[in-house]
Protein backbone atom coordinates (compact mmCIF):
# COMPACT_ATOMS: atom_id res chain seq x y z
CA UNK A 1 0.00 0.00 0.00
CA UNK A 2 2.91 2.41 0.62
CA UNK A 3 3.74 5.08 2.93
CA UNK A 4 1.70 7.89 3.55
CA UNK A 5 1.98 11.20 1.67
CA UNK A 6 0.90 13.53 4.61
CA UNK A 7 0.05 16.76 4.23
CA UNK A 8 1.92 18.25 6.48
CA UNK A 9 5.09 20.63 6.14
CA UNK A 10 7.84 20.49 8.13
CA UNK A 11 7.32 21.83 11.66
CA UNK A 12 9.56 22.12 15.03
CA UNK A 13 7.44 20.66 18.38
CA UNK A 14 8.97 23.59 20.54
CA UNK A 15 6.61 26.35 18.17
CA UNK A 16 3.94 23.59 17.67
CA UNK A 17 3.56 22.96 21.97
CA UNK A 18 2.10 19.09 20.42
CA UNK A 19 -0.98 21.46 19.22
CA UNK A 20 -2.14 18.79 17.43
CA UNK A 21 -1.38 15.79 19.98
CA UNK A 22 -0.66 14.25 22.81
CA UNK A 23 1.87 16.02 25.27
CA UNK A 24 4.03 13.42 25.82
CA UNK A 25 5.26 12.34 29.03
CA UNK A 26 9.50 13.15 28.15
CA UNK A 27 8.47 16.85 27.17
CA UNK A 28 6.56 17.41 30.47
CA UNK A 29 9.71 18.37 32.14
CA UNK A 30 7.97 21.18 34.33
CA UNK A 31 7.39 20.82 37.97
CA UNK A 32 3.59 21.11 39.34
CA UNK A 33 3.91 24.19 40.83
CA UNK A 34 5.61 25.79 37.39
CA UNK A 35 2.95 24.63 35.35
CA UNK A 36 0.11 25.89 38.02
CA UNK A 37 2.07 28.86 38.34
CA UNK A 38 1.91 29.31 34.28
CA UNK A 39 -1.64 27.82 34.25
CA UNK A 40 -2.88 30.83 36.82
CA UNK A 41 -0.97 33.65 35.32
CA UNK A 42 -3.56 33.65 32.38
CA UNK A 43 -6.39 34.89 35.52
CA UNK A 44 -4.74 38.40 35.31
CA UNK A 45 -7.43 39.48 33.00
CA UNK A 46 -9.46 42.69 33.67
CA UNK A 47 -12.96 41.20 32.01
CA UNK A 48 -14.10 40.18 35.34
CA UNK A 49 -13.75 43.77 37.08
CA UNK A 50 -15.87 44.62 33.85
CA UNK A 51 -18.34 41.43 33.68
CA UNK A 52 -18.62 42.56 37.56
CA UNK A 53 -20.11 45.85 37.20
CA UNK A 54 -21.49 45.30 34.07
CA UNK A 55 -23.77 42.25 36.39
CA UNK A 56 -24.41 44.83 39.35
CA UNK A 57 -24.93 47.84 36.91
CA UNK A 58 -28.07 46.04 35.44
CA UNK A 59 -29.61 43.87 38.17
CA UNK A 60 -28.86 45.53 41.11
CA UNK A 61 -25.84 44.14 43.84
CA UNK A 62 -28.19 41.71 45.56
CA UNK A 63 -28.99 39.87 42.68
CA UNK A 64 -25.81 40.46 41.00
CA UNK A 65 -23.27 39.41 43.55
CA UNK A 66 -25.69 36.29 44.32
CA UNK A 67 -25.36 35.56 40.43
CA UNK A 68 -21.86 35.73 40.60
CA UNK A 69 -21.23 33.27 43.63
CA UNK A 70 -23.43 30.76 42.14
CA UNK A 71 -21.74 30.94 39.06
CA UNK A 72 -18.61 30.54 40.93
CA UNK A 73 -19.97 27.48 42.38
CA UNK A 74 -20.55 25.84 38.71
CA UNK A 75 -17.18 26.74 36.59
CA UNK A 76 -15.73 25.19 40.00
CA UNK A 77 -17.33 21.97 40.14
CA UNK A 78 -17.68 21.00 36.28
CA UNK A 79 -13.74 22.07 36.15
CA UNK A 80 -12.53 19.57 38.59
CA UNK A 81 -12.77 16.09 36.62
CA UNK A 82 -12.01 17.96 33.30
CA UNK A 83 -8.70 19.79 34.73
CA UNK A 84 -7.86 16.12 36.22
CA UNK A 85 -8.48 14.06 33.22
CA UNK A 86 -6.09 16.55 31.07
CA UNK A 87 -3.14 16.96 33.31
CA UNK A 88 -3.53 12.86 34.23
CA UNK A 89 -3.65 12.07 30.11
CA UNK A 90 -1.67 14.64 28.92
CA UNK A 91 -4.35 16.01 26.36
CA UNK A 92 -5.96 19.86 25.72
CA UNK A 93 -9.73 20.30 25.60
CA UNK A 94 -10.11 19.49 22.08
CA UNK A 95 -8.52 15.90 23.10
CA UNK A 96 -10.78 15.39 25.45
CA UNK A 97 -13.76 16.06 24.24
CA UNK A 98 -13.14 13.88 21.39
CA UNK A 99 -13.22 11.13 24.27
CA UNK A 100 -16.03 12.13 26.00
CA UNK A 101 -18.45 11.02 23.99
CA UNK A 102 -18.40 13.35 20.49
CA UNK A 103 -16.16 11.27 17.86
CA UNK A 104 -13.65 12.40 15.79
CA UNK A 105 -15.19 15.19 13.74
CA UNK A 106 -18.03 15.73 16.34
CA UNK A 107 -15.63 17.02 18.29
CA UNK A 108 -15.17 19.71 15.61
CA UNK A 109 -18.25 21.80 16.74
CA UNK A 110 -16.72 21.72 20.34
CA UNK A 111 -13.17 23.57 18.90
CA UNK A 112 -15.15 26.30 17.10
CA UNK A 113 -16.66 27.05 20.83
CA UNK A 114 -13.70 26.95 22.23
CA UNK A 115 -12.12 28.89 19.54
CA UNK A 116 -15.15 31.63 19.27
CA UNK A 117 -14.40 31.70 23.65
CA UNK A 118 -10.61 32.50 23.22
CA UNK A 119 -11.09 35.50 20.37
CA UNK A 120 -14.49 37.09 22.37
CA UNK A 121 -12.34 37.57 25.13
CA UNK A 122 -9.33 38.50 23.35
CA UNK A 123 -11.28 41.45 21.78
CA UNK A 124 -12.92 41.99 24.90
CA UNK A 125 -9.28 42.09 26.70
CA UNK A 126 -7.44 43.67 23.85
CA UNK A 127 -10.53 46.82 23.81
CA UNK A 128 -9.55 47.09 27.66
CA UNK A 129 -5.73 47.40 26.95
CA UNK A 130 -7.19 50.03 24.28
CA UNK A 131 -8.49 52.21 26.76
CA UNK A 132 -5.86 51.92 28.99
CA UNK A 133 -3.79 53.42 25.77
CA UNK A 134 -6.12 56.05 25.12
CA UNK A 135 -6.67 56.93 28.73
CA UNK A 136 -2.59 56.65 29.37
CA UNK A 137 -1.22 58.20 26.11
CA UNK A 138 -4.14 60.10 23.85
CA UNK A 139 -4.19 56.90 21.58
CA UNK A 140 -7.58 56.31 19.49
CA UNK A 141 -8.94 53.55 20.27
CA UNK A 142 -8.85 52.47 16.57
CA UNK A 143 -5.08 52.55 17.14
CA UNK A 144 -4.98 51.09 20.60
CA UNK A 145 -6.86 48.16 18.91
CA UNK A 146 -4.18 47.27 16.64
CA UNK A 147 -1.38 47.47 18.53
CA UNK A 148 -3.15 45.43 21.24
CA UNK A 149 -4.09 42.74 18.71
CA UNK A 150 -0.10 42.65 17.50
CA UNK A 151 1.91 42.74 20.50
CA UNK A 152 0.62 39.94 21.53
CA UNK A 153 1.85 37.61 18.36
CA UNK A 154 5.67 37.28 18.80
CA UNK A 155 5.11 36.46 22.66
CA UNK A 156 2.69 33.17 21.62
CA UNK A 157 5.03 32.11 19.00
CA UNK A 158 7.52 29.54 21.19
CA UNK A 159 4.67 28.67 22.89
CA UNK A 160 4.53 27.12 26.35
CA UNK A 161 8.48 27.71 27.52
CA UNK A 162 8.33 31.33 26.40
CA UNK A 163 4.56 31.92 28.14
CA UNK A 164 6.13 29.71 31.19
CA UNK A 165 8.67 32.70 31.34
CA UNK A 166 6.40 35.47 31.14
CA UNK A 167 3.86 34.82 33.53
CA UNK A 168 6.37 33.86 35.98
CA UNK A 169 8.46 36.60 36.14
CA UNK A 170 5.68 39.15 35.93
CA UNK A 171 3.16 37.37 38.86
CA UNK A 172 4.73 38.66 41.60
CA UNK A 173 4.68 42.69 40.44
CA UNK A 174 0.92 42.18 39.16
CA UNK A 175 -0.30 40.80 42.38
CA UNK A 176 0.93 43.54 44.46
CA UNK A 177 -0.62 45.95 42.28
CA UNK A 178 -3.90 44.09 41.84
CA UNK A 179 -4.63 44.17 45.55
CA UNK A 180 -3.62 48.04 45.60
CA UNK A 181 -6.79 49.65 44.79
CA UNK A 182 -8.69 47.92 47.38
CA UNK A 183 -6.39 48.60 50.17
CA UNK A 184 -6.77 52.57 48.69
CA UNK A 185 -10.52 52.37 48.64
CA UNK A 186 -11.24 50.35 51.96
CA UNK A 187 -8.68 52.87 53.82
CA UNK A 188 -10.04 56.02 52.67
CA UNK A 189 -13.57 54.92 52.42
CA UNK A 190 -14.95 52.30 55.19
CA UNK A 191 -18.18 52.62 54.00
CA UNK A 192 -17.70 51.31 50.34
CA UNK A 193 -18.81 47.97 51.06
CA UNK A 194 -22.18 49.29 52.50
CA UNK A 195 -22.19 51.25 49.25
CA UNK A 196 -22.03 48.65 47.35
CA UNK A 197 -24.49 45.93 49.47
CA UNK A 198 -27.00 48.65 48.94
CA UNK A 199 -26.55 49.67 45.34
CA UNK A 200 -29.30 49.52 43.22
CA UNK A 201 -28.44 49.28 39.91
CA UNK A 202 -27.63 52.15 37.48
CA UNK A 203 -31.16 52.80 37.16
CA UNK A 204 -31.87 52.73 40.65
CA UNK A 205 -34.80 50.04 40.83
CA UNK A 206 -33.09 46.98 41.43
CA UNK A 207 -31.78 47.19 45.61
CA UNK A 208 -33.43 43.80 46.11
CA UNK A 209 -33.45 40.21 45.24
CA UNK A 210 -34.92 39.16 42.13
CA UNK A 211 -34.95 35.73 40.33
CA UNK A 212 -34.79 37.13 36.96
CA UNK A 213 -31.85 39.40 37.75
CA UNK A 214 -30.33 36.62 39.54
CA UNK A 215 -30.80 34.44 36.34
CA UNK A 216 -29.63 36.70 33.92
CA UNK A 217 -26.20 37.73 35.99
CA UNK A 218 -25.70 34.14 36.44
CA UNK A 219 -25.75 33.79 32.56
CA UNK A 220 -23.20 36.56 31.79
CA UNK A 221 -20.88 35.35 34.56
CA UNK A 222 -21.51 31.31 32.89
CA UNK A 223 -20.28 32.99 29.70
CA UNK A 224 -16.38 32.22 31.73
CA UNK A 225 -16.74 28.58 31.69
CA UNK A 226 -14.80 28.05 28.67
CA UNK A 227 -11.71 28.81 30.70
CA UNK A 228 -11.18 26.15 31.82
CA UNK A 229 -10.25 24.83 28.21
CA UNK A 230 -7.50 27.83 28.59
CA UNK A 231 -6.37 26.04 32.32
CA UNK A 232 -6.67 22.42 30.56
CA UNK A 233 -3.90 24.11 27.72
CA UNK A 234 -1.42 24.21 30.71
CA UNK A 235 -2.53 21.44 32.71
CA UNK A 236 -1.63 19.03 30.08
CA UNK A 237 1.88 19.71 30.45
CA UNK A 238 1.70 18.83 34.35
CA UNK A 239 4.23 15.77 35.10
CA UNK A 240 3.17 12.04 35.26
CA UNK A 241 1.54 11.59 38.63
CA UNK A 242 4.17 9.69 41.22
CA UNK A 243 3.87 8.78 44.81
CA UNK A 244 6.91 11.46 45.34
CA UNK A 245 4.57 14.27 43.52
CA UNK A 246 1.14 13.25 44.39
CA UNK A 247 0.34 16.18 46.93
CA UNK A 248 2.07 18.75 44.89
CA UNK A 249 0.22 17.25 41.75
CA UNK A 250 -3.24 17.42 43.20
CA UNK A 251 -2.82 20.50 44.77
CA UNK A 252 -1.34 22.15 41.14
CA UNK A 253 -4.24 20.08 39.39
CA UNK A 254 -6.91 21.77 41.66
CA UNK A 255 -5.72 25.18 42.24
CA UNK A 256 -4.48 26.02 38.59
CA UNK A 257 -7.55 24.38 37.15
CA UNK A 258 -10.55 25.17 38.54
CA UNK A 259 -9.44 27.53 41.16
CA UNK A 260 -9.23 29.62 38.90
CA UNK A 261 -12.96 31.05 39.70
CA UNK A 262 -12.27 31.75 43.14
CA UNK A 263 -9.64 34.83 42.25
CA UNK A 264 -11.99 35.13 39.23
CA UNK A 265 -15.41 35.61 40.98
CA UNK A 266 -13.54 37.17 43.86
CA UNK A 267 -12.29 40.14 41.08
CA UNK A 268 -15.99 40.41 39.55
CA UNK A 269 -17.53 41.46 43.09
CA UNK A 270 -14.11 44.01 43.25
CA UNK A 271 -14.96 45.28 39.95
CA UNK A 272 -18.49 46.09 41.11
CA UNK A 273 -17.01 47.51 44.32
CA UNK A 274 -14.47 49.92 42.57
CA UNK A 275 -16.97 50.93 39.84
CA UNK A 276 -19.55 52.00 42.47
CA UNK A 277 -17.41 53.72 44.38
CA UNK A 278 -16.02 55.60 41.36
CA UNK A 279 -19.45 56.87 41.23
CA UNK A 280 -20.32 57.41 44.48
CA UNK A 281 -16.95 58.84 45.47
CA UNK A 282 -15.40 60.48 42.38
CA UNK A 283 -18.51 61.42 40.37
CA UNK A 284 -17.73 59.02 37.08
CA UNK A 285 -20.61 58.26 35.23
CA UNK A 286 -21.46 54.23 34.58
CA UNK A 287 -20.10 54.34 31.02
CA UNK A 288 -16.82 55.13 32.35
CA UNK A 289 -17.36 53.69 35.63
CA UNK A 290 -17.74 50.26 34.07
CA UNK A 291 -14.36 50.62 32.22
CA UNK A 292 -11.21 48.80 34.40
CA UNK A 293 -8.94 51.37 33.60
CA UNK A 294 -11.15 54.25 35.14
CA UNK A 295 -12.13 51.95 38.07
CA UNK A 296 -8.34 51.29 38.94
CA UNK A 297 -7.31 54.96 38.68
CA UNK A 298 -9.89 56.65 40.66
CA UNK A 299 -9.16 54.21 43.47
CA UNK A 300 -5.28 55.23 43.72
CA UNK A 301 -5.47 58.17 42.46
CA UNK A 302 -5.97 59.92 46.53
CA UNK A 303 -2.61 58.27 47.39
CA UNK A 304 -0.82 58.36 44.42
CA UNK A 305 -1.99 61.40 42.74
CA UNK A 306 0.21 62.32 39.78
CA UNK A 307 1.52 58.93 39.51
CA UNK A 308 -1.75 57.73 38.92
CA UNK A 309 -1.87 57.51 35.33
CA UNK A 310 1.50 55.67 34.86
CA UNK A 311 0.56 52.89 37.60
CA UNK A 312 -2.97 52.37 35.77
CA UNK A 313 -1.45 51.88 32.53
CA UNK A 314 1.17 49.61 33.73
CA UNK A 315 -1.19 47.64 35.47
CA UNK A 316 -3.47 47.65 32.87
CA UNK A 317 -1.12 46.62 30.09
CA UNK A 318 0.59 44.22 32.15
CA UNK A 319 -2.75 42.27 32.69
CA UNK A 320 -3.49 42.58 29.44
CA UNK A 321 -0.68 41.48 27.87
CA UNK A 322 -1.03 37.99 30.15
CA UNK A 323 -4.08 37.00 29.76
CA UNK A 324 -4.43 37.77 25.62
CA UNK A 325 -0.62 36.04 25.40
CA UNK A 326 -2.85 32.63 26.89
CA UNK A 327 -6.13 33.57 24.88
CA UNK A 328 -4.05 33.97 21.41
CA UNK A 329 -1.87 30.97 22.20
CA UNK A 330 -5.06 28.33 23.05
CA UNK A 331 -6.61 30.07 20.32
CA UNK A 332 -4.03 28.84 18.11
CA UNK A 333 -4.21 25.08 19.17
CA UNK A 334 -8.26 24.98 18.70
CA UNK A 335 -7.65 26.09 15.26
CA UNK A 336 -5.17 23.88 14.77
CA UNK A 337 -7.68 21.28 15.68
CA UNK A 338 -10.14 22.51 13.62
CA UNK A 339 -8.70 22.86 10.44
CA UNK A 340 -6.29 19.54 10.18
CA UNK A 341 -9.54 17.63 10.69
CA UNK A 342 -11.81 19.38 7.59
CA UNK A 343 -8.72 20.45 5.36
CA UNK A 344 -6.00 17.01 6.21
CA UNK A 345 -3.71 19.86 6.32
CA UNK A 346 -1.15 21.56 9.14
CA UNK A 347 0.82 24.32 8.13
CA UNK A 348 1.85 25.32 12.00
CA UNK A 349 0.23 26.64 15.06
CA UNK A 350 1.61 29.75 14.76
CA UNK A 351 -0.41 30.71 11.07
CA UNK A 352 -3.77 29.99 13.75
CA UNK A 353 -2.19 32.63 15.96
CA UNK A 354 -2.40 35.40 12.83
CA UNK A 355 -6.40 33.84 12.60
CA UNK A 356 -7.34 34.09 16.28
CA UNK A 357 -5.68 37.72 16.56
CA UNK A 358 -7.19 38.63 12.99
CA UNK A 359 -11.01 37.40 13.91
CA UNK A 360 -10.62 39.96 17.60
CA UNK A 361 -9.52 42.80 16.02
CA UNK A 362 -12.10 43.02 13.99
CA UNK A 363 -14.28 42.40 16.78
CA UNK A 364 -12.68 45.01 18.41
CA UNK A 365 -13.34 47.68 15.43
CA UNK A 366 -17.02 46.83 16.02
CA UNK A 367 -17.12 47.71 19.58
CA UNK A 368 -17.95 44.26 20.96
CA UNK A 369 -17.49 46.35 24.25
CA UNK A 370 -20.70 48.03 23.55
CA UNK A 371 -22.76 45.17 23.65
CA UNK A 372 -21.06 43.09 26.24
CA UNK A 373 -23.98 41.52 28.15
CA UNK A 374 -25.46 40.30 25.15
CA UNK A 375 -22.51 38.71 23.42
CA UNK A 376 -21.58 36.86 26.98
CA UNK A 377 -25.54 35.79 28.00
CA UNK A 378 -25.49 33.97 24.35
CA UNK A 379 -22.57 32.17 24.43
CA UNK A 380 -22.69 30.97 28.27
CA UNK A 381 -25.45 28.95 26.61
CA UNK A 382 -23.29 27.00 24.02
CA UNK A 383 -20.70 26.73 25.95
CA UNK A 384 -22.05 25.12 29.30
CA UNK A 385 -23.60 23.03 27.04
CA UNK A 386 -20.50 21.49 25.81
CA UNK A 387 -18.32 21.36 29.26
CA UNK A 388 -21.78 19.67 30.99
CA UNK A 389 -22.00 16.96 28.42
CA UNK A 390 -18.16 16.54 28.52
CA UNK A 391 -18.28 16.75 32.69
CA UNK A 392 -21.25 14.32 32.08
CA UNK A 393 -19.13 11.89 30.50
CA UNK A 394 -15.88 11.90 33.01
CA UNK A 395 -18.30 11.79 36.18
CA UNK A 396 -21.45 9.51 35.40
CA UNK A 397 -20.86 7.81 32.11
CA UNK A 398 -16.97 6.58 32.86
CA UNK A 399 -17.56 5.52 36.56
CA UNK A 400 -20.66 3.30 35.37
CA UNK A 401 -18.57 1.65 32.73
CA UNK A 402 -21.25 3.39 30.00
CA UNK A 403 -17.96 4.76 28.25
CA UNK A 404 -14.14 3.57 28.02
CA UNK A 405 -13.04 3.97 31.52
CA UNK A 406 -9.59 6.36 29.62
CA UNK A 407 -9.28 8.46 26.65
CA UNK A 408 -9.34 7.96 23.43
CA UNK A 409 -8.36 10.57 21.15
CA UNK A 410 -6.72 8.79 17.78
CA UNK A 411 -8.92 9.24 14.74
CA UNK A 412 -7.96 5.34 13.89
CA UNK A 413 -9.75 4.31 16.70
CA UNK A 414 -12.91 6.50 16.68
CA UNK A 415 -16.26 7.22 15.17
CA UNK A 416 -17.21 10.14 13.39
CA UNK A 417 -19.35 11.35 15.39
CA UNK A 418 -20.94 10.05 19.07
CA UNK A 419 -24.50 10.39 19.32
CA UNK A 420 -23.76 10.65 23.52
CA UNK A 421 -21.49 13.93 23.42
CA UNK A 422 -22.37 15.12 20.65
CA UNK A 423 -26.14 14.85 20.33
CA UNK A 424 -26.61 16.25 24.17
CA UNK A 425 -24.69 19.24 23.54
CA UNK A 426 -26.62 20.20 20.60
CA UNK A 427 -30.17 19.12 22.10
CA UNK A 428 -29.05 21.31 25.23
CA UNK A 429 -28.06 24.34 23.12
CA UNK A 430 -31.15 24.66 20.43
CA UNK A 431 -33.44 24.75 23.46
CA UNK A 432 -31.40 27.10 25.88
CA UNK A 433 -30.49 29.42 22.93
CA UNK A 434 -34.44 29.47 22.11
CA UNK A 435 -35.03 30.42 25.61
CA UNK A 436 -32.38 32.87 25.84
CA UNK A 437 -34.29 34.50 23.04
CA UNK A 438 -37.81 33.98 24.36
CA UNK A 439 -39.01 31.30 23.11
CA UNK A 440 -40.65 29.82 26.06
CA UNK A 441 -41.57 33.42 27.65
CA UNK A 442 -39.17 36.56 29.03
CA UNK A 443 -39.43 35.87 32.53
CA UNK A 444 -37.44 32.84 33.84
CA UNK A 445 -36.91 30.34 31.26
CA UNK A 446 -34.79 33.47 29.25
CA UNK A 447 -32.81 33.86 32.30
CA UNK A 448 -32.04 30.32 33.33
CA UNK A 449 -31.28 29.88 29.95
CA UNK A 450 -27.59 28.57 30.56
CA UNK A 451 -29.45 26.40 33.51
CA UNK A 452 -31.64 24.56 31.43
CA UNK A 453 -28.62 23.72 28.98
CA UNK A 454 -26.41 22.28 32.09
CA UNK A 455 -29.63 20.62 32.95
CA UNK A 456 -30.33 19.04 29.64
CA UNK A 457 -26.62 17.97 28.84
CA UNK A 458 -25.99 16.32 32.19
CA UNK A 459 -28.83 14.36 31.93
CA UNK A 460 -29.14 13.30 28.09
CA UNK A 461 -25.59 12.21 28.16
CA UNK A 462 -25.75 9.31 30.25
CA UNK A 463 -29.37 8.23 28.94
CA UNK A 464 -28.44 8.53 25.45
CA UNK A 465 -24.76 6.01 26.86
CA UNK A 466 -27.50 3.66 27.70
CA UNK A 467 -29.69 3.78 24.95
CA UNK A 468 -26.44 3.12 22.39
CA UNK A 469 -25.02 0.90 25.18
CA UNK A 470 -21.90 2.84 24.46
CA UNK A 471 -20.77 1.36 20.98
CA UNK A 472 -20.22 4.56 19.68
CA UNK A 473 -17.44 5.59 21.47
CA UNK A 474 -14.74 2.91 19.99
CA UNK A 475 -14.44 1.98 16.28
CA UNK A 476 -12.12 -1.09 17.09
CA UNK A 477 -10.08 -2.09 19.81
CA UNK A 478 -6.53 0.13 20.46
CA UNK A 479 -4.38 -3.04 20.67
CA UNK A 480 -1.31 -0.64 21.19
CA UNK A 481 -2.73 0.60 24.86
CA UNK A 482 -1.03 -0.34 28.01
CA UNK A 483 -2.07 0.75 31.29
CA UNK A 484 -0.48 4.10 32.92
CA UNK A 485 2.28 5.87 31.06
CA UNK A 486 4.21 4.34 28.65
CA UNK A 487 7.51 6.16 27.25
CA UNK A 488 8.49 3.31 24.81
CA UNK A 489 9.11 4.86 21.46
CA UNK A 490 7.36 3.89 18.61
CA UNK A 491 8.04 4.88 14.69
CA UNK A 492 5.58 5.84 12.50
CA UNK A 493 5.34 4.49 9.83
CA UNK A 494 4.78 7.75 7.48
CA UNK A 495 7.04 10.38 8.88
CA UNK A 496 9.76 8.01 10.46
CA UNK A 497 9.99 9.77 13.61
CA UNK A 498 9.01 8.08 17.41
CA UNK A 499 6.38 8.99 19.17
CA UNK A 500 4.98 7.35 22.72
CA UNK A 501 3.14 4.87 22.78
CA UNK A 502 0.17 6.54 23.76
CA UNK A 503 0.30 9.07 20.67
CA UNK A 504 0.72 6.23 18.41
CA UNK A 505 -1.83 3.79 16.39
CA UNK A 506 -1.98 0.47 14.19
CA UNK A 507 -2.54 1.27 10.14
CA UNK A 508 -3.06 -1.60 7.84
CA UNK A 509 -2.87 1.66 5.24
CA UNK A 510 1.07 1.69 6.54
CA UNK A 511 0.85 -1.89 7.61
CA UNK A 512 3.02 -1.08 10.43
CA UNK A 513 2.51 2.02 13.33
CA UNK A 514 1.44 5.50 12.49
CA UNK A 515 1.35 8.21 14.37
CA UNK A 516 -2.01 10.51 15.66
CA UNK A 517 -0.69 13.61 13.88
CA UNK A 518 0.24 11.77 10.68
CA UNK A 519 -3.18 9.41 11.24
CA UNK A 520 -5.18 13.04 11.20
CA UNK A 521 -3.90 14.45 8.07
CA UNK A 522 -3.71 11.50 5.98
CA UNK A 523 -6.53 11.98 3.18
CA UNK A 524 -6.09 8.35 1.19
CA UNK A 525 -6.63 5.77 3.21
CA UNK A 526 -10.30 6.48 4.01
CA UNK A 527 -10.52 4.89 6.88
CA UNK A 528 -9.82 1.82 6.22
CA UNK A 529 -8.89 0.80 9.47
CA UNK A 530 -12.27 0.53 10.08
CA UNK A 531 -13.92 -0.26 7.10
CA UNK A 532 -15.07 -3.88 8.71
CA UNK A 533 -17.03 -1.84 11.05
CA UNK A 534 -20.71 -0.76 9.80
CA UNK A 535 -22.21 2.85 10.87
CA UNK A 536 -25.14 1.59 11.98
CA UNK A 537 -23.67 -1.70 13.78
CA UNK A 538 -20.80 -0.42 15.71
CA UNK A 539 -19.37 -3.64 17.33
CA UNK A 540 -16.50 -2.03 20.03
CA UNK A 541 -18.31 -1.92 23.42
CA UNK A 542 -16.55 0.43 26.32
CA UNK A 543 -13.78 -1.34 27.94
Amino acid sequence: MGQITASRAPVTETLEDYSLRYAPTSFRRWSPYVVATTALGGIAYLADFAIGASIVFTNGAVAGIAAILAAAVIIFVTGVPIARACARYGVDMDLLTRGCGFGYFGSTLTSLIYASFTFIFFALEGSIMAQGFDYAFGIPLWAGYLISSLVIVPLVVYGMRALAKLQTWTQPVWLVLLVLPFVVVMVQHPGALSQLVGFAGSDGEHRGFSWTGFGLGMGVALSLIGQIGEQADYLRFMPAKTADNSRAWNLATLAAGPGWVVLGALKQIGGALLAVAAITYAGASTRTAGEPIHQYAEAIRPWLGDATVAVAAVFVIMSQVKINSTNAYSGSLSWSNFFSRITHRHPGRVYYVALNVGIALLLMELNMFGFLNTILGFYSNVGIAWIGAVCADLLINKPLGLSPRYIEFKRAYLHAINPVGFGSMVVASVVSVAAFFGAFGDGLPRAFSPLIALVIAVVLSPVLAVATRGRYYLARENTLRTEGADTDLLTCGSCGIGYERPDVADCPFVATTVCSLCCSLDSRCHDICKQTVSLGMPSVRPA
